[in-house]
């Protein structure tokens, strides 16, 4: 049902491309209600318009913090167009508002350009939010615009007024409760956390900040400062660290967010040496993570490479003496792992999110498809290659032996491709790869890398299976006494 707009509420921070839905509004015999600056373009531009103090009867004070904060206002947006609601509103002499414009105070734009907080304080909108929210609730009466980026659709259908159906509104409403959620996230995140500057981004000519508590996860015993490089290679050596966090002694060396070395041991000391043995070369200036106590035999190892950052849960004295004596070291103390938070990017002019892949595959899930079953060594391998390939940028194969990471390929367009270099990288410290296992990120669309993989000595593979051609490679596997299993669990990482 559509509904003839007979008065407007118009209160803006952005004015620019307001004029053109602001005259439609004015040829359509709109009441327009206005406050500060947008009331003085508004007339600007010849049309005229009412100061919402003339509704209310009160001006505006507190230098502006308080303006449209009132019954008569929020009565004329709220009220149900229905007698009940409408004898009230005549009762009291409230006008219907059938419109409400607000583009709010820039408070995330602000947080871009300073970390001034009487600054930031006094661009975080009140009213502006309340109008937003009281007129997205009562769409079914009211039409709601949250943005100046809606102003030239408003224009074209206040053309046609019949245009301005429910379905119309509640689009509308949708979007405006999304502004406001999204302002408020903004809000309390620099309320309840803290904004640090960081040296710069990914490269030097970009700006960079974080903004959370990262005292809450890592504690920062001795180093420089962590820049925006360091913060996305320690989030992703915590996040593999986290998958072994009550396994055996385990050590995982970051690189470029994808592991280069990664061993489980008896002891810390072999953890490390088997962790960096994947990748030597890698390994310089990369992030090292530990999921035990750093005693000062891995102290001794660890400090003949030169690192960026290491983190374990805590360090021997002794260890952390020697450690600590080339200063610029950043050493991070874990002390808890961040919870599974949804994943959000930037994405063209939005954001995009998704649910955190906490997923990995239990005894029970894994099926094998082959005629031979995975010994017991074999199983475990697959489990803890499938473990390291899920971190692994898409498209992603990793090679495991006895707990090893012995070669991986990563953010390869080809999977042939990212086996071939996994396998490359193995041979090139030495790996000898018969008897390692295999694990895809995502299925084979050809048996291609099966093939290459047995040619290389390779016996066991785990992947996701859900291929259409799943049967070539099951075949293949067969035809040459060869044991797959199958997770039904896709990871990639883009």
């Amino acid at each position: 049902m559509s509904k003839i707009i007979k008065s407007a509420l118009i209160s803006v921070y952005h004015k620019d491309g307001i004029d053109e839905m602001v005259s439609r509004l004015h040829k359509n015999g709109v009441t327009i209600y206005s406050t500060g600056g947008t009331q003085r373009h508004i007339e600007s531009i010849g049309i005229p318009v009412k100061p919402v103090e003339e509704l209310t009867g009160y001006p505006s004070i507190l230098d502006g913090r308080v303006k449209t904060l009132h019954p008569k206002i929020f009565g004329g947006i709220l009220a149900r167009r229905e007698e009940n609601h409408l004898d009230q509103l005549a009762q009291y002499d409230i006008p219907e508002i059938d419109l409400v414009v607000v583009d709010l105070y820039p408070f995330e734009e602000t947080l871009k350009e300073t970390d001034d907080e009487s600054v930031l304080i006094e661009k975080i909108d009140i009213g502006g939010i309340a109008l937003l929210r009281a007129a997205a609730k009562n769409y079914k009466d009211v039409l709601v615009v949250s943005s100046k980026h809606q102003y030239a659709e408003v224009a074209k259908l206040l053309i046609d007024e019949n245009g301005l159906n429910e379905q119309i509104r509640r689009r509308f409403a949708a979007e405006a409760f999304r502004r406001t959620a999204d302002y408020d996230k903004a809000i309390g995140n620099w309320v309840g956390q803290w904004r640090q500057p960081l040296r710069y981004g990914e490269n030097p000519h970009q700006q960079a900040t974080f903004t959370g508590v990262l005292s809450e996860i890592l504690e920062k015993v001795q180093g420089k400062e962590l820049s925006y490089n360091n913060l996305v290679d320690v989030d992703s050596a915590v996040r593999l660290m986290q998958e072994f966090e009550h396994a055996e002694p385990t050590f995982v060396v970051i690189k470029h967010t994808n592991a280069c070395g990664l061993a489980s041991r008896p002891t810390v000391v072999e953890a490390w040496k088997a962790a960096l043995a994947g990748d030597p070369i890698s390994a310089f200036g990369g992030i090292l993570i530990c999921n035990q106590k750093i005693d000062l035999a891995t102290a001794t190892e660890i400090n003949a490479l030169f690192y960026e950052v290491l983190i374990a849960p805590d360090f021997d004295t002794d260890a952390l003496n020697l450690l600590a004596t080339k200063k610029k070291r950043i050493i991070l103390r874990l002390l808890q792992y961040p919870a599974n938070n949804p994943i959000v990017k930037s994405c063209l002019n939005g954001v995009i999110e998704q649910e955190y892949d906490a997923r990995i595959s239990k005894l029970s899930e894994i099926k094998t498809v082959t005629k031979k079953e995975p010994t017991e060594s074999e199983l475990s391998d697959l489990q803890f290659a499938e473990i390291s390939v899920k971190h692994l940028k898409s498209n992603g194969i990793s090679l495991i032996k006895n707990k090893q990471l012995i070669g991986m390929g990563c953010g390869q367009t080809s999977r042939v491709d990212a086996l071939k270099q996994a396998i490359n990288k193995a041979r090139h410290f030495g790996f000898d790869i018969r008897g390692a296992v295999m694990a895809s990120d995502a299925f084979f669309p050809f048996p291609d890398c099966v093939e290459i993989a047995h040619n290389e000595g390779i016996n066991a593979v785990i992947q996701p299976g859900g291929s259409i051609k799943d049967q070539d490679s099951i075949d293949f596997c067969d035809a040459h006494n060869m044991t797959m299993v199958v997770t039904g669990t896709r990871h990639f990482k883009h």
